[in-house]
This record gives structure tokens, C-alpha cells and sequence, in this order.
């Protein structure tokens, strides 16, 4: 998932998410999603004091600078993926890293994805 941090980084001299094409607005959209679930499994793994990918989609919507309606989506989405992984994984176990391990290589295809649309 440091790939989803650099594509973070990356996007802080883009455009403001308002401004961004539908297909990009729903990248990201879908990389909150992802970055809630990797904060679930990894809340689960690492204990409730992980605030790592939290911390991560707080610093997204800071650098993107959404108008309200799409921060909520933002948010909205990344509640949705936690939600759906913490409730599929009530413990960490080998399913849960396997599972932390495919998010991992979800949130890097969506960051490079958003990293070719600076």
C-alpha cells in the first residue's frame, strides 16, 4: 500500500476533485473504498489504535479539496469498505491477510491508475 501513498503525494499539485474528469472522480472514489477496507483488516491485525489508512484518506481528501457533496461520497465510500471488511473478518487470521494482501494490490492498480492522471 506505499504505493497508494505516493499516488496520494502525487496528487497534491492536481487539479481540486470538483475539477476532474467522472472517470478519475470515481478512481478515487474507489481508492477511498479500498483504503477503508485496508483500515479494517488492518485495524484487526495491528490493533484499534492503527489509524495508518485512516490517517492516509484524511490526507487524500485534503490534498483532492472535494466540494462537499463529493467529500461525503469520499467518505462514504471509505465507511462502506470498512464496514464490508470488518464484518467479513472478525479476526486476523490467514483469510484476513490474504485478503489485506489483495486490497494492497487493489489500492496500487487504482494509484497508479490516478497517478497517470496528474
Amino acid at each position: 500500500m506505499r504505493i497508494v501513498l505516493a499516488a496520494v503525494l502525487l496528487l497534491s499539485g492536481a487539479a481540486s476533485a470538483q475539477d476532474r474528469a467522472p472517470a478519475v472522480r470515481e478512481t478515487l472514489a474507489d481508492l477511498a473504498y479500498t483504503l477503508g477496507q485496508a483500515h479494517a483488516l488492518r485495524m484487526r491485525c495491528q490493533g484499534e489504535g492503527d489509524q495508518v489508512w485512516r490517517a492516509r484518506m484524511v490526507r487524500m481528501v485534503e490534498i483532492e479539496q472535494p466540494d462537499r457533496a463529493f467529500r461525503d461520497q469520499l467518505f462514504d465510500s471509505f465507511n462502506v469498505g470498512f464496514l464490508g471488511a470488518q464484518t467479513s473478518h472478525s479476526r486476523c487470521d490467514p483469510a484476513a491477510r490474504a485478503e489485506a494482501a489483495r486490497i494492497a494490490a487493489r489500492g496500487r492498480d487504482l494509484s497508479r491508475v490516478l497517478a497517470g492522471t496528474r
